[in-house]
């Protein structure tokens, strides 16, 4: 079919009509998003002359995700996570908010309400025997580098098998995830295991999506943080582990060479003991610094449905019901 009707009248009204634009009620950004968005879509399958079949194989598709609750899990590999990070980036840069941490994506999986520790503490149930033991230690700073003290650091990470606690029934609750609050020098520690990259669900429509491009759904070990504290902007961000095989090809686009921290093998017994492990550990260090800012709306992590977030919003349960 070589027919091209995109820009008829009768199909430009019919998209008004599609949109609301005719009617008094509804919300008008809404309307102007969803048209421009029906408008990019309908000229799509003019322009790839898309048959009704490949229509209905994509609705599939997105039926399937839904269900799964795994929009969630796609987005980050169809890159938008990281668009919206560049987005940010660049208004910091244009506001000349600059200096600080890279951010990078939050993904899928936090979880609010961990545990809460003063300065250091442990992240594992210790029931992970294939884990091995981890210390990840910092410190956060200002841009100018002083020390920030009773800044709030959240972190959350796999298992050794690339798991959540929460998404993944077999862990406890808030297993690998704390709050810890900076001590007099702005320095956190906490005693976890290293964990795991994962992959999106063979089989799933997400891996399916991914499959279709040719790509793959693969990340590397990371470690997740929020890090916040007042005066100063909230960072997102992650590190990656260096040495991992995929550590430079996430398919969720969240690696910036800023971000890639070695872990160094302790195996001196003083060590070992002074850190109160039984044999030898990774050591992982990871300094923060974060931008100061008098805007309270960039002191606190932006909205989103998250889990355990709000238990009484809707969307937030539906992000506790996740699955990857």
């Amino acid at each position: 079919m070589t027919v091209k009707i995109f820009d008829t009248p009768e199909v430009q009204d019919f998209l008004k009509a599609v949109s609301g634009f005719d009617q008094e009620g509804g919300d008008e950004r809404a309307k102007q998003i969803l048209h421009r968005l029906l408008s990019d879509l309908y000229r799509l399958i003019d322009d790839f002359d898309v048959t009704p079949e490949e229509f209905w194989s994509s609705v599939s598709v997105l039926n399937a995700l839904g269900q799964g609750t795994q929009f969630g899990l796609l987005a980050p590999g169809l890159g938008f996570d990281h668009y919206l990070d560049m987005r940010m980036d660049a208004a910091d840069a244009e506001a000349g908010r600059t200096g600080g941490t890279p951010r990078t994506i939050e993904g899928p999986l936090y979880v609010a309400g961990a545990p809460e520790i003063q300065g250091s503490g442990r992240m594992d149930d210790g029931t992970d025997t294939d884990g091995e033991a981890m210390w990840l230690t910092g410190q956060v700073r200002d841009t100018d580098g002083n020390p920030v003290a009773g800044a709030k650091v959240e972190v959350w990470h796999a298992d050794s098998k690339g798991g959540y606690s929460f998404f993944d029934p077999s862990q406890a609750e808030y297993n690998l995830r704390r709050s810890i609050i900076t001590d007099a020098d702005g320095r956190y520690a906490v005693r976890s295991i290293v964990p795991s990259g994962y992959g999106v669900p063979e089989g799933a429509p997400t891996d399916q999506v991914l499959k279709a491009l040719g790509r793959h759904g693969q990340r590397p070990a990371h470690i997740h943080y929020f890090i916040s504290a007042p005066g100063h902007q909230h960072l997102t961000t992650q590190i990656n582990l260096a040495g991992d095989p995929y550590t430079f090809d996430d398919f969720a686009f969240a690696t910036r060479e800023e971000l890639v921290v070695e872990g160094q093998r302790i195996e001196d017994a003083a060590a070992i003991e002074a850190r109160g492990f039984e044999g030898p550990f990774t050591e992982v260090v990871f300094d923060v610094a974060l931008s100061p800012t008098d805007a309270t709306e960039l002191q606190v992590r932006h909205k989103r449905p998250r889990a355990k977030e709000d238990e009484q919003d809707q969307a937030s349960q539906q992000a506790g019901a996740a699955q990857v």
